[in-house]
């Protein structure tokens, strides 16, 4: 999907976000609609392909062996079980399939592997999407050349903001791999987690940050923090679902033909908030009981909400007419 790119000031992003709610919601669902057919969600499915002991801090995760989890490393899983979750997935209506691993980057060892599950569940129809940390100029070659369609790196806040949540890797850090993978013709996934004691500001600076990348993330994942035993965030007081809102709607108007991912903490959402959140431009969701290590609504209750809503799933046909018109 092409990207028409513009660029945002603070003070017009400021403007934006702190107008009446239902001005906002407007504006975002109008940008919405001339963009993409407002009663169709991209269905994800993620899976945790190696879960557990990353080196890194981040203060939000269970899967650090840096911040006191208790969740034990596990080695990185066999091939054929990741294609066979994945069989299951686009057998339940998923189109993307995302593969997540609890790395800092991988490892040279590790990349025949990875290429194969690549390989694999691409050849089943679905678009891949993987996460794996940083990743070096060879790593983002072998990558695309296995036919990785997208790659998820998120930023998870503002730079000012970031190293309150994160020491191992720098803003920078993040900012570099995205361009790494963007210029080796790899599509690129990236947003953030809002609720983790950020200001109003850095959640609009996080996403300036994006919309203003040379092209905009073609999938921007807003993820409500869910907080986690044994991390430094497990007592953080959750965010004004407003505010969530806001959030969702002013991504929307940034980056206009990006699919707009409510992510994590969807178990958390009622079935209300969720639905505000699809009119102010959310049009992807993950799908399956578990993301990574966070709980996930089950699929009865999304369908059950989809047909309330009169939403139905976006087809890989679907998306690929609305790339070609792009």
């Amino acid at each position: 999907m092409t990207q028409t790119q513009t660029t945002w000031t603070r003070e017009s992003a400021e403007r934006l976000y702190n107008q009446p709610l239902m001005d906002l919601l407007f504006e975002a669902q109008t940008v919405h609609r001339a963009h993409f057919d407002p009663n169709r969600v991209q269905m994800s499915r993620l899976l945790s392909i190696k879960t557990g002991g990353c080196v890194e801090d981040c203060s939000y995760c269970s899967q650090s062996a840096r911040n006191g989890s208790k969740l034990p490393a596990a080695k990185l899983i066999e091939v054929e079980r990741v294609l066979n979750e994945a069989r299951k997935a686009r057998d339940a209506g998923a189109t993307r399939y995302c593969m997540g691993a609890a790395w800092r980057e991988p490892k040279a060892r590790d990349m025949d592997a990875l290429t194969a599950m690549v390989e694999g569940v691409k050849a089943m129809g679905l678009e891949t999407c993987m996460t794996l940390g940083m990743l070096d100029d060879t790593q983002v070659v072998q990558l695309r050349d296995a036919g990785l369609d997208y790659y998820n790196h998120n930023i998870d806040t503002s730079e000012r903001y970031y190293s309150e949540v994160i020491t191992t890797r720098t803003f920078t850090d993040r900012i570099d791999t995205l361009n790494r993978v963007r210029d080796a013709g790899i599509k690129v996934c990236s947003g953030g987690i809002l609720g983790m004691g950020e200001k109003d500001i850095d959640r609009i600076d996080m996403l300036l940050t994006l919309a203003n990348l040379p092209v905009a993330p073609d999938s921007v994942p807003i993820n409500m923090l869910m907080p986690q035993a044994d991390t430094p965030l497990a007592d953080v007081a959750p965010l004004d679902p407003i505010e969530f809102v806001r959030t969702i709607a002013l991504a929307r108007i940034l980056m206009p033909r990006s699919h707009v991912r409510l992510s994590a903490g969807r178990s958390e959402m009622s079935d209300e908030m969720q639905a505000m959140c699809f009119f102010a431009g959310a049009n992807s969701i993950f799908v399956g009981d578990t993301l990574l290590t966070a709980d996930n609504p089950e699929e009865d209750s999304d369908m059950a909400l989809f047909a309330k809503l009169g939403i139905r799933p976006m087809e890989a046909e679907t998306q690929a007419r609305v790339d070609a018109a792009e």
